[in-house]
């Protein structure tokens, strides 16, 4: 998230962020326009987020209006940010492969080019 701050972003790391947390890891905002982010490392074919978590980073969404994304960082690949209402809900949690992560292909200028417009994943 050092890029944001190079932007002129105020980055905030949300403690106690992780299984329970009830916000997600990193919160940045600028000009009235804040993104927040829950982010993996994860270098398997896909990436799962539990239905409680899940659930937090929709009702954050939609409380904050803030643009909420799952950032997934993979290996030689760079980061791909994943809007919760994208992933696929399965028996146990929800889910998103690598292939569509990659077919999505929002990366981070792509949320640059978003802060100039009100935040449409919220009534």
């Amino acid at each position: 998230m050092a890029k944001f701050q190079e932007l002129g972003y105020s980055v905030v790391r949300s403690a106690g962020s992780g299984v329970n947390s009830i916000s997600p890891d990193i919160i940045v905002i600028k000009d009235g326009v804040g993104f927040s982010f829950e982010c993996k490392a994860w270098d398997k074919s896909s990436l799962n987020i539990e239905p409680d978590k899940h659930k937090v980073l929709v009702d954050w969404q939609r409380n904050t209006r803030m643009h909420t994304f799952i950032a997934w960082r993979m290996n030689n690949m760079g980061w791909f940010f994943i809007k919760p209402e994208e992933m696929n809900q399965n028996e146990k949690s929800f889910t998103v492969t690598k292939k569509q992560a990659v077919s999505i292909n929002r990366l981070f200028g792509d949320l640059i080019n978003l802060a100039a417009i009100p935040n449409s994943n919220n009534p």
